[in-house]
C-alpha cells in the first residue's frame, strides 16, 4: 500500500485492474484517451482517500525510456497537490526502474510539467521504441507537444 507524503490526504498506489472503470471515468471526463490503456491497468497508479479514486497516472516502459500518460485528478481535487504526487511518484518508479528518460505528449499541460524538469521537444527526437507506442501513434492528435525528461544524468 502506498503511503501519503503529499499531505493531501491522498494515498498513491499501484493500480489495479478493479480500479479500471473509475480510472476510465476520470479520463472520459477529462477528454483524455483510453487508446492503449490496459483492462489490468498494469504500470499505472492511482491516487484515492478513503477508497475513492481521485486521480490516475501511467508510465509505461519502451526499453531504457518511459512514457508518462495519462495524468487525470478528479475536477473537484485539482489545486490539492494531488497531480504532484502522482508525477513525483511516478519519476521515483522511472529511477527505480533505471529509465535513461520519461516522454509524454500533451494537448492542454505544456505549463504544468516544467516543474518536474520536462521541456518540450521536436517528435523526431523521440526515440522509435516510444514514437511507435499507441499513444503516439495514435492516441494524440500531430498537434500534441511532445515533452521529454532526461533521468540517465540525474
Amino acid at each position: 500500500m502506498g503511503t501519503d507524503r503529499s499531505g493531501t490526504g491522498a494515498t498513491v498506489r499501484p493500480a489495479t485492474s478493479g480500479d479500471y472503470e473509475a480510472v476510465a471515468e476520470l479520463l472520459r471526463a477529462a477528454q483524455l484517451p483510453l487508446d492503449g490503456v490496459p483492462r489490468m491497468l498494469t504500470e499505472f497508479y492511482v491516487a484515492e482517500n478513503r477508497g475513492r479514486v481521485l486521480g490516475a497516472i501511467g508510465l509505461q516502459s519502451y526499453g531504457s525510456d518511459g512514457l508518462l500518460r495519462s495524468v487525470v485528478v478528479e475536477p473537484a481535487a485539482r489545486s490539492a497537490g494531488i497531480g504532484v504526487a502522482l508525477v513525483d511518484h511516478v519519476l521515483g518508479q522511472a529511477r527505480l526502474r533505471r529509465l535513461r528518460a520519461v516522454y509524454l505528449l500533451t494537448t492542454t499541460a505544456e505549463r504544468y510539467f516544467p516543474r518536474f524538469g520536462f521541456s518540450a521537444i521536436a517528435r523526431d527526437d523521440v526515440p522509435h521504441h516510444v514514437s511507435a507506442s499507441v499513444e503516439f501513434r495514435e492516441a494524440c492528435p500531430a498537434s500534441a507537444v511532445v515533452m521529454r525528461k532526461v533521468l540517465a544524468r540525474e
